[in-house]
């Protein structure tokens, strides 16, 4: 199989073409480096010159695509231009393969370059002037360094100062990629977060309105229609009430916290007197104690007044029970209601009521279940059973 060539950069082809054509001047005008009678020109005359100088630019071509391979031939050409006498523009070019070995090489030639050429700098200035004792010698280590060290150590600096450039670049992306998913985040967890409260609020009275224009639809009876209508007018105006509240909280942009006006277990009497107005036959046990964190009680509100508004739907005729206490730094919530068929009108569920629970439960750490269990008490056989532990010392406001 043939070898394919790498294929130069655009800027390396003008470079190449550039150091030829520099070099064809000088060698036209017959400018060199070194007299003819130099002990170290070997060859002299003008066309010797020719041969490093279009072999060095033709490695010109690789200083990006193999830049290794370029500067090996290149120094080759560079000793075969040491024993002519010598053109300006191929020791340029050299110093060029060299920069380009550093910054474009791999990461193990661009630390071993700097190293070697200074090694050689400071061999070619000690072992001439050890050997002639004289001043001039050590002209020989400093046009060394020019050539190689110097070159070298720039095009190292020029690559560490790309690689941190780079770093930097990496990290402000990174940065930048965290901050989006933290604002996503975010706004996820404040979406939910105002769900469940909007559901809290209103999902009560739309239920019970729902129920009871069924009721007063379906019965013939002017004083249970009456009824019926005071229940839905006052729901709707309580929920209404409970509206705006959420409206004023999404509308206020200093609200960074819960509002003061959150529900607190001190409400549980009121919510459980709306319920009764709107049909349920309700029991509350509640003895939580003082002192409980704002969340919790947050919390245990919304679950008994979703659990009501659940029985309210979904209940068969019976005692719904509330039952609250705190027992080793734990609240538990319980709500029984009837389990089992039920003639009474019902509104439709979308499930929406057990999720925001058991969030509201996972948000504070805590334990969440809900589900028909055994109770041979009842009718049925069966009760409706939501529960719920809530730790004391560990709550994160949802």
């Amino acid at each position: 199989m043939a070898v394919r060539l790498p294929r130069p950069r655009r800027f390396d082809v003008y470079a190449a073409s550039a150091g030829l054509l520099g070099g064809l001047t000088l060698w036209g005008i017959g400018l060199g480096v070194r007299p003819a009678d130099e002990p170290i020109v070997l060859f002299d005359g003008r066309w010797p010159l020719l041969v490093p100088l279009v072999v060095m630019a033709g490695c010109e071509l690789l200083r990006r695509v193999a830049p290794r391979t370029g500067l090996l031939i290149g120094t080759a050409a560079l000793i075969t231009d040491t024993v002519t006498q010598g053109s300006l523009v191929t020791v340029i070019m050299y110093t060029d393969l060299m920069y380009a070995a550093v910054l474009y090489g791999p990461p193990a030639s661009a630390r071993r370059i700097p190293w070697i050429t200074g090694l050689l700098t400071v061999a070619a200035t000690l072992v001439p002037f050890a050997v002639w004792r004289v001043p001039e010698a050590l002209l020989i280590g400093v046009a060394v360094g020019i050539v190689s060290f110097a070159p070298a150590s720039t095009g190292l600096i020029v690559r560490n100062h790309r690689e941190a450039a780079d770093a930097a670049l990496l990290r402000a992306e990174q940065t930048a990629l965290l901050a989006e998913m933290d604002r996503v985040q975010a706004v996820t967890a404040e979406r939910a977060r105002m769900a469940r409260e909007l559901h809290d609020m209103v999902a009560n009275h739309l239920s019970a309105i729902a129920i009871h224009s069924t009721a007063a639809l379906s019965l013939d009876d002017p004083a249970t229609t009456r009824q019926a209508l005071g229940v839905i007018r006052e729901n709707s105006v309580e929920g209404l009430a409970e509206m705006r509240r959420l409206i004023g909280i999404l509308r206020d942009d200093g609200a960074g916290t819960e509002p003061a006006a959150a529900p607190t277990l001190d409400g549980l009497g009121a919510l459980v007197d709306a319920a009764r107005a709107n049909g349920l036959d309700v029991t509350l046990e509640s003895a939580p104690g003082e002192g409980l964190p704002a969340p919790v009680e947050l919390a245990a509100y919304r679950i008994v007044q979703e659990s009501l508004t659940n029985a309210l739907k979904h209940a068969a005729p019976g005692t719904v029970r509330v039952g609250l206490a705190r027992h080793d730094d734990t609240l538990h919530v319980r709500v029984t209601s009837p389990y089992g068929d039920r003639d009474a009108p019902r509104a439709p569920g979308s499930g929406a009521g057990l999720v925001g629970m058991r969030e509201r439960a996972a948000l504070l750490r805590g334990a969440f279940e809900a589900g028909p269990v055994a109770d041979p008490g009842t009718p049925g056989g069966k009760i409706w059973s939501v529960r719920a532990a809530l730790p004391l010392n560990q709550g994160d406001p949802a």
